[in-house]
């Protein structure tokens, strides 16, 4: 049997409340409404005496996170309501709504009301109407055109929804709904926010109508009948079509494979498409070069320009230093038995050893680093600042902070993970021609810069920009602009261009695993329609399914690391709605072993109304405790670092835990696709300048003394300009001051311009979802997918997200799109040699 949310709620009491509506008759009613979920519908039981509600119970296992958490306060405030009009909490709206529509319907059979026929006929108001709903990324406007008896059109006004994410349910559910006449049609996989947003658009333009029917509007459907069964064979079925899968598809096509890819979204892109989309892989030429130490350019041989070398920033050295005084000890864990581990503290983990088969990496990175310092530090000496020597990066020290940032330890201290050093190394060496590849594609990026994000510990990540290319045979390179274009349309391009047959089965799921004696020789799957598809790969499949993230049950199941008291039903998540862990199960199913699945990251920067990915880095920001005024994390640390730290320090806040306040400078930018539209969003960010904190503190219910906060900052920025000790925590490396501040021709600051009082400030509201799962299936260096016993399974391929043993517990900001990309090629080239 299945498991029920359900929640019953009796109050007895002397009633006051009257109604015109009132006069029920007493007893059980029954009713239902659409909810948060696209899977079902949010029921309701209703007990009334002869004037008010007297008991509710109300079930809904599709309501989660959202919904559930809330059910008991909307039960409460039915409770001697003659209507089922109550307020919405925040991140629980759609529930609200489903429970008000479910306890219309019950108390309307209780006055003997008789509801509307689902399949009886209706009529509107002939008009346009106009309705605003939130989408995954904010307000969405439809508007709706009725005649007398049917939709005649639905438009999208004004969206902010992710291209080809959330618009493709417009694309798909419109046409259906001005068919069905209605909008109960079918949803769209990996797009559930903005089909909830179309379909209370749509419903609410049709209450606006005067529609004489709703119950039938909701349930009219488009019925999509099974097809004849498909077959067919190809050399390379990839199941999964986000970054990991578009990348093998790419190469095994350019390696001259028929391949076909199955992807249950209705459009390629999986969750890379709501990633930051940057990927970490350092660029030789914009860094220091010990052959040329003096050298201030370097020549990018991809396209032969000559770009200016990317500086230091403050704080880069001091990070060397500790590395370089690393112990090479074999690593202690005795000492954490007896001792807190405190993911994070870098410096006191230096002190307790280094794993056997990282030592030589360490060992290299040392000698590298000694090297850079008997050049740096003379300089530094003589009173050149640290952000005019030209930056330090290796592939060693990208390799060994992979090591140390995803060194962790369950929550019961029973076992320890890290990533497997192989793997490690492969993924960021294959780094190296990752941009080259995309770019001979037609990708295009930022090529004189390396950033840096959230979590990622150093400054070597590469911005995308789009992508150029004739995507139709016609000669004419179009641009394509975003991850989009440079992750997705020119590796499309290139692997459909690459042989004809070669084909992108959208909206299929993929069910099984076919083998044949040990080996795995095909897939089974569905597609939207119910029609089968069974697909045969003559050399290989390669699963690229992504992580689990948004299966929040089967966080929670596995989970070893975080503490209950932080992780719940009610915890958001980042992901797309389709990260469920299919592929997980489907290869196990067929003998797979996977590793890891307890350690689950949480994305620090995530909005509380949806748990949306808010990007951003924390080398420009401050970040304070809402309840204190103070900082207390240092804001470019690693993930899990920073979310502990939200749980610990932040305030529950509209259902979300963990929430913390942001500030930076409103002149600081993000790349174009993150960069915040100018305003306020309310209960996300806002502008303001300090004398205008206190009104938005009590606006917010903020508890900190808004004078606590500005001094807060002002402190936080007098460390940046001086170098002095920053307040409350330490900050490893900072890249700019939140005030206004002039500097001088050498990169130093002017402390005599400061004004922060002039400063537009941006201040964020945010707190932490879950992101990307650690776990996955096991692989080799290859990418063959293991067994139990550590055999490969003949046939059977893996990359990206589903696979394990990579990020140990955390996983560096950046290291995701190069090791999708990395992983999806290494596995297309791996199922070509065994099959030479």
């Amino acid at each position: 049997m299945r498991k029920q949310f359900c929640l019953v709620l009796v109050l007895c009491f002397a009633l006051t409340a009257t109604s015109a509506l009132a006069a029920f008759t007493p007893g059980t009613y029954e009713g239902s409404g659409k909810g948060y979920s696209e899977q079902g519908d949010v029921k309701v039981k209703v007990t009334v005496d002869d004037k008010a509600i007297t008991a509710v119970e109300i079930t809904g296992e599709g309501e989660v996170p959202f919904g559930v958490p809330q059910f008991e306060n909307y039960g409460k405030a039915l409770i001697g309501r003659t209507d089922g009009k109550i307020d919405a909490v925040s991140g629980a709206t759609m529930t609200r709504n489903g429970i008000t529509e479910a306890v219309e319907k019950a108390l309307a059979a209780a006055r003997g009301e008789k509801s509307g026929s689902a399949d009886g006929a209706m009529t509107f108001t002939p008009g346009e109407y106009t309705a605003t709903t939130e989408g995954y990324n904010g307000p969405v406007t439809f508007k709706t055109t009725f005649e007398k008896d049917k939709i005649k059109a639905v438009e999208v006004v004004k969206s902010a929804e992710t291209g080809h994410v959330g618009d493709m349910a417009f694309k798909v559910m419109i046409p259906e709904m001005i068919q069905a006449n209605g909008s109960g049609v079918d949803a769209v996989s990996g797009a559930t926010f903005s089909a909830r947003a179309l379909r209370s658009a749509v419903n609410n333009a049709a209450e606006q109508a005067d529609c004489t029917n709703m119950d039938a509007f909701k349930a009219a459907t488009v019925k999509h009948e099974a097809q004849k069964p498909v077959e067919v064979t190809y050399d390379v079925v990839i199941v999964g079509a986000g970054g990991a899968g578009i990348a093998a598809a790419a190469q095994a096509a350019q390696d001259g494979n028929t391949v076909l890819i199955i992807e249950k979204n209705a459009e390629i892109g999986g969750n890379t498409l709501v990633s930051g989309g940057q990927f970490q892989s350092v660029m030789p030429y914009l860094v220091w070069d010990p052959k040329d130490p003096d050298a201030t350019t370097g020549v990018y041989a991809f396209n032969g320009q000559t770009y200016n070398k990317v500086k230091s920033v403050p704080g880069c050295i001091n990070e060397l230093k500790m590395i370089l005084n690393w112990n090479e000890a074999p690593f202690d864990e005795a000492y954490y038995k007896d001792h807190e581990f405190v993911a994070g503290d870098a410096m006191e983990l230096s002190k307790h050893g280094v794993h056997a088969e990282y030592l030589p990496v360490l060992k290299a990175l040392k000698a590298e680093i000694k090297a850079y310092l008997d050049w740096a530090q003379p300089k530094l000496d003589a009173g050149t600042p640290e952000a005019q020597l030209a930056l330090f990066s290796t592939l060693n020290l990208h390799i060994f902070q992979t090591y140390y940032g995803g060194l962790r330890q369950s929550a019961d201290k029973s076992q320890w993970i890290y990533g497997d050093v192989n793997l490690v190394k492969q993924f960021i060496e294959g780094g190296q021609g990752l941009k080259e590849w995309l770019e001979s594609m037609g990708s295009t990026f930022v090529e004189d810069g390396q950033p840096t994000l959230i979590g990622a510990l150093w400054y070597r990540e590469n911005e995308f920009i789009g992508a150029k290319v004739d995507t139709d045979g016609d000669g004419k390179a179009e641009e394509y602009p975003g991850r989009w274009g440079a992750y997705f349309v020119a590796p499309r391009t290139a692997f459909l261009k690459a042989n004809k047959a070669n084909q992108i089965m959208l909206r299929t799921t993929a069910r099984e695993l076919i083998k044949e004696g040990a080996r795995v020789v095909g897939v089974k799957a569905v597609r939207f329609d119910g029609t089968p598809v069974t697909a045969y790969a003559t050399k290989g499949v390669v699963i690229a399914t992504g992580g689990f993230a948004a299966n929040i049950k089967k966080v929670l199941n596995d989970n070893v690391y975080w503490s209950n008291e932080y992780l719940s039903a009610s915890t958001k998540t980042t992901n797309r709605s389709s990260q469920q862990g299919d592929g997980i199960s489907m290869a196990q199913a067929a003998g797979a072993d996977a590793t890891g699945t307890g350690f689950t990251q949480l994305m620090p920067i995530s909005w509380i109304d949806n748990g949306n990915l808010a990007f951003g880095g924390g080398n420009y920001a401050c970040w304070i405790n809402p309840n204190t005024g103070h900082r207390f994390v240092d804001e470019g640390a690693e993930r899990d670092v920073l979310s502990l730290a939200e749980f610990r320090n932040g305030m529950e806040y509209k259902g979300s835990k963990g929430v913390f306040l942001e500030f930076y400078n409103a002149e600081q930018k993000m790349p174009a696709p993150m960069q915040l539209a100018d305003g306020d969003f309310p209960g996300r960010y806002y502008r303001r300048k300090i004398a205008q904190l206190p009104e938005l503190f009590k606006e917010l219910g903020i508890k900190a003394d808004p004078q606590t906060v500005i001094d807060t900052i002002k402190a936080y920025d007098k460390a940046v300009m001086t170098g002095s000790e920053f307040p409350d925590v330490g900050k490893a490396i900072a890249s700019r001051c939140i005030g206004n501040v002039q500097k001088n021709e050498d990169g130093t600051y002017k402390p005599e311009t400061y004004d922060l009082e002039n400063t537009l400030l941006t201040v964020r509201l945010m707190a932490p979802s879950t992101h990307h799962t650690m776990g996955g299936l096991v692989v080799d260096t290859e990418r063959h997918v293991l067994s139990p016993e550590g055999k490969i399974i003949p046939g059977l391929y893996a990359a990206g997200e589903v696979t394990g043993g990579i990020h140990g517990g955390n996983r560096l900001g950046g290291n995701a799109i190069v090791e999708i990309f990395v992983s999806g090629r290494t596995a297309a080239k791996a199922v070509n040699a065994d099959n030479q």
